[in-house]
């Protein structure tokens, strides 16, 4: 159901879970602490909450202290202040709260008396957190590494603050606009019994009504079977209150005048309406059972306000019992009437697909936010890889500077919210995130530091200070300290456990020889940086050329690279002649050449780009499997500049994405090529105008070709706003087919103009169509599949059969009237914003593609670290200075296994995540059970003396998790066997496809 976003109403949904009993207080928490109503009647949980958006119109901050009310009123201090107030005065009231962000900065601030009582009333199931994360995460734009953080961090505060009472165990996603199926089977193994939400499309919320199936069992895995099974409910009002029922102080609805003698007595109208409502909404469920939820954005600044009403409402439609009403009405929590609702034993409609795109009228997609704000998706997702790297240095170092680590955690568990890297904050909140993940970097930089300091000196060595630094402009080919240097080091940190081989590209102003870890000189090609690359606005760097080489590193390990520059000192590489051998440094000079046909050809694969720049074939050469492309390039989609009074005026911008036409337009009608060609490099620089352009690159021993596409600054002179795409044109019969991935997991098939689950009504032809897309998409047919992989989340869609299109950025002149107020029109150093990002295409068979795009993907969102440094040493005594190689591990793990978390909590004690990541069926050596040896990952610790398994979120044993049963119409149940505890005996563990197991680990 659609929410209007209005000035009072505010996306993310937080809530204070207060769960409290109606009829008595309770000496307990949980499930027995609740109110289960009367068989006979129809029983109404009222459900208080507050839904506080972590930043969205104003920063997190803001919203916290209640600055800038001129833009937003809304104060969540002010809010937790008077819900304590409130819940004191009646032991009846109850309370719900969901983001941990808000809650932990209130926390912080509160005597030992304020929080002695908010853990009585957390004790007697009074105030409930649900969901329990730092954030209310979006569900298209997030990685499934990051959901789990997220949630991980909230849940170790209210497990450290609260205990056991305070473990959430349900879902609570009221605000995402659509939901994942990955996040369910998250939530599912995070032992969660349910999941609420209130946005799903318009004509599923009607086909639902009409066949009471708001509520069912989601089967939300294709892997995981029965663990991944999760009650879902679609909630009545999206989260507002039923019509005339808001008791908030931005609300105009009546409130409860109850006394007689006065003016205005309207308690039996207002009885007689509620038990209407409730009559209402009960004919789209099938149980005695409904919810009503009491509250939305930012409200319950004046708890009293909203309680003392409710208290009375309660009151007086309970008293129509005895007049023969059959309404039973109570305080509630979303838990307990989950519960109620499991203990009714009926059975219960299942589904498998996802709840993507939605929409909440025939013009109304929100398929935009997919791709809004591409620049902060990428800096997102280059975050959570420095988080992960920071997490492993930090451990296999023994550090022991977790909390250092926070800032970035709690930056990222920010940046998860579903106005943040959705896209669809405001600009200065945008700036406030991109701010907050940048100062996290910084102090997990220092982290970096001290965990080299420990690593790298080699045995009773002291040596001279040299603090390592990221250099983030990379992809523009910007590093300003390295410029003009005479030497400097690059230690890659290689954050998976597979020896991997990886290409770097290092921007220079000076020529150099680089030596690797054994001190040996390799071959380091000198190639001109681009001139679309020159002329990004805001590119500081004198750099004209990038040295590029092919490095080895070791698995949970690094090498180190010395570059001391060469005594004929710089010599620039622009050629277009033959290349000719250099027998001194035993390197191939860099050929160049321009406008003339470029094969890009090594022992893999074959491309082909003709002499206007138009890419005309892939070719596998092992598989002997061929791709034409009859286009391959840059179109845009013109943004409707509706007025949004209707749907048939419906504008497109930050959320909603409606083009003028469905036939996108190409950004040029002729392009220039430069082609480069080295010993271990080729690329065909490709330029479509003056703000389109991409570098396709094929490696020496790549298995996949590499499309860098830079795009913008988007001109809008012509007053029309534009969505760019990059489309990959194929004669592959995909039969109307795609397939997209779940938040970096699972795929799903998608089939264009249709939905699993309901009679589709085709209005928009493209935006209906179009799906997030994490980290892959393909199209195949019964021999060839051409998979693209993603450095961010992206929107795209297959709108023709052979056809791929990927929407890369966004600049719109219109605001699309959903709460935002401001147009998508992203700019910097006074133009449009130019964004970068890279695609991987991979051709093969549709039988062996996983083992392709699998593999690739992990490691394309868990990159090698560089850090560089500039010690004042030469080579020989650097050498024996520092250590230039180490690996955690003394063998690599199976190619199906991921470390997924590799966390030291304190001195001894560490929090692992192990995965397979593979799916059933998918390749025949992979998708298949795995056996794992835990120990082999403490090779560099020491013994493992102690270990528990637990629940995804670490804050539960897994076999204390006791999740309830449900049962499906087809009379399957939900039910799984509790696991055993791990023996130190056999620390060898199975992996499953798709299955990630939670380890506390300590060592000796």
């Amino acid at each position: 159901m659609y929410i209007s976003k209005s000035s009072s109403v505010v996306l993310l949904v937080s809530f204070l879970c207060l769960v409290v009993l109606p009829v008595k207080s309770s000496n307990g928490c949980g499930y027995d602490a609740c109110n289960l109503g009367d068989p006979n009647k129809l029983n109404v949980h009222i459900v208080p909450h507050t839904h506080d958006d972590v930043g969205w119109l104003k920063t997190v901050d803001q919203y916290y202290y209640g600055a800038r009310n001129n833009i937003q009123h809304a104060g969540v201090q002010y809010i937790l202040d008077s819900v304590i107030h409130s819940l004191e005065e009646n032991p009846d009231r109850r309370f719900i709260y969901v983001e941990i962000a808000f809650f932990w900065r209130w926390w912080n601030q509160q005597t030992n008396d304020t929080r002695s009582k908010v853990k009585n009333f957390v004790n007697q199931g009074r105030l409930e957190f649900i969901s329990g994360g730092w954030c209310m995460n979006d569900e298209a734009s997030t990685h499934y590494n990051s959901i789990i953080d997220q949630h991980s961090l909230g849940a170790e505060f209210l497990r450290d603050q609260f205990g056991e009472c305070a473990r959430p165990k349900i879902g609570w996603q009221i605000d995402p606009f659509g939901h994942s199926r990955e996040q369910a089977s998250l939530f599912a193994q995070m032992g969660f019994d349910g999941l609420f939400f209130g946005r799903a499309d318009y004509q599923d919320i009607d086909r639902r009504t009409q066949t009471k199936t708001r509520e069912l069992i989601w089967k939300a895995s294709a892997n995981l079977d029965r663990r991944s099974w999760l009650f879902t409910g679609v909630l009545p009002n999206g989260y507002s209150p039923p019509g005339s029922f808001c008791y908030d102080i931005f609300c105009d609805d009546p409130p409860i005048m109850d006394d007689p003698r006065l003016h205005d007595y309207n308690v039996p109208e207002r009885v007689e309406t509620f038990i209407k409502a409730a009559h209402d909404e009960a004919s789209s469920y099938a149980t005695n059972h409904i919810i009503m939820t009491m509250g939305s954005d930012f409200q319950y600044e004046n708890a009293n306000q909203w309680f003392k009403n409710l208290d009375k409402l309660m009151k007086y439609v309970n008293a129509q019992q005895t007049n023969g009403s059959d309404v039973n009405v109570f305080y509630s929590t979303p838990s307990c009437y989950l519960y109620a609702l499991n203990k009714v034993g009926r059975t219960w409609t299942s589904k498998t697909d996802d709840f993507f795109p939605y929409a909440h009228h025939p013009r109304g997609f929100w398929t935009g936010y997919f791709t809004s704000r591409p620049a902060l998706k990428r800096y997102e997702r280059l975050s959570n890889n420095i988080l992960q790297v920071t997490r492993q240095l930090n451990a296999f170092s023994k550090t022991n500077l977790r909390g250092s680590i926070f800032p970035l955690n709690e930056a990222m568990g920010i940046a998860q919210h579903h106005d943040a890297v959705s896209g669809t904050e405001k600009q200065e909140v945008a700036f406030d995130y991109a701010m907050r993940l940048s100062q996290g970097i910084d102090v997990a930089v220092d982290v970096i530091n001290k965990a080299y300091d420990k690593i790298l000196p080699l045995d009773s060595k002291t040596p001279p200070s040299a603090p390592q630094f990221l250099c983030q402009l990379a992809n523009i080919s910007e590093c300003l300290p390295i410029e003009g240097q005479d030497r400097f080091t690059l230690i890659l940190w290689n954050p998976t456990v597979h020896t991997i081989s990886h290409y770097v590209r290092v921007p220079v102003t000076k020529d150099y020889t680089v030596r690797d870890p054994s001190g040996h000189a390799i071959v380091a090609e000198m190639i001109p940086v681009s001139e679309s690359t020159q002329r990004i606005p805001g590119r500081k760097s004198f750099a004209l050329n990038q040295l590029v080489f092919k490095t080895i590193l070791p698995a949970l390990g690094f090498s180190t690279y010395y570059f001391e520059i060469k005594a004929l000192g710089f010599s620039t590489y622009y050629f277009e002649i033959k290349a000719t051998e250099n027998n001194n440094n035993n390197e191939k000079q860099v050929l160049v050449t321009h406008n003339s046909e470029c094969i890009l050809q090594n022992e893999y694969l074959r491309v082909e780009i003709d002499c206007q720049g138009n890419l005309n074939k892939i070719t596998n050469l092992k598989k002997k499997i061929v791709v034409p492309f009859s286009n391959q390039g840059f179109y845009w989609y013109g943004s409707y500049p509706g007025n949004n009074s209707g749907s048939e005026f419906q504008a497109s911008g930050a959320y909603i994405f409606r083009p003028i036409s469905s036939d996108p337009e190409p950004v040029s009608s002729k392009r220039s090529i430069t082609c480069v060609k080295g010993q271990n490099f080729q690329s065909a620089i490709i330029l479509f105008n003056n703000w389109a352009s991409q570098e396709i690159s094929l490696y020496d021993d790549a298995k996949m070709v590499e499309v860098e596409w830079t795009v913008g600054p988007i001109p809008v002179y012509d007053n029309i706003g534009k969505e760019i795409i990059l489309r990959y044109d194929t004669d592959i019969q995909s039969d109307s087919k795609f397939y997209t991935d779940a938040n970096g997991r699972e795929v799903l098939e998608r089939i264009r103009d249709y939905r699993p689950t309901w009679n589709y009504s085709k209005v928009e032809p493209v935006s209906g169509n179009y799906y997030p897309i994490n980290s892959r998409i393909w199209i195949k047919d019964s021999n060839r599949q051409l998979t693209v992989l993603t450095d961010r989340s992206e929107g795209g869609a297959s709108i023709q059969d052979g056809s791929i299109e990927i929407m890369l950025h966004r600049r719109t002149l219109y605001d699309d009237a959903l709460g935002v107020s401001e147009p998508l029109n992203e700019t910097a150093f006074d133009a449009g914003l130019v964004v970068r990002g890279k695609h991987l295409l991979i051709i093969e068979s549709p039988t062996s593609s996983a083992l392709y795009h699998r593999v690739a993907s992990q490691r394309f969102y868990m990159n090698p670290l560089a850090t560089y440094a500039l010690p004042p040493l030469s080579y020989a005594d650097y050498s024996t200075t520092y250590r230039q190689a180490w690996s955690a591990l003394q063998t690599d793990l199976p190619l199906n296994v991921h470390l997924l978390t590799f966390d030291q909590i304190d001195t001894n004690k560490y929090l692992i995540r192990v995965e397979n990541y593979f799916e059933l069926h998918e390749d025949d050596t992979y998708s298949h059970p795995v056996i794992v040896d835990l120990q082999k990952l403490f090779q560099s610790q020491g013994v493992i003396s102690d270990i528990a398994e637990m629940i995804l979120t670490a804050n539960l044993r897994i076999t204390d998790m006791k999740r309830l049963e449900w049962v499906t119409t087809d009379n399957r149940s939900s039910k799984i066997d509790v696991k055993k505890d791990l023996s130190l005996k056999d620390l060898n563990i199975l992996l499953n496809p798709m299955e990630i197991r939670t380890f506390l680990v300590t060592v000796e």
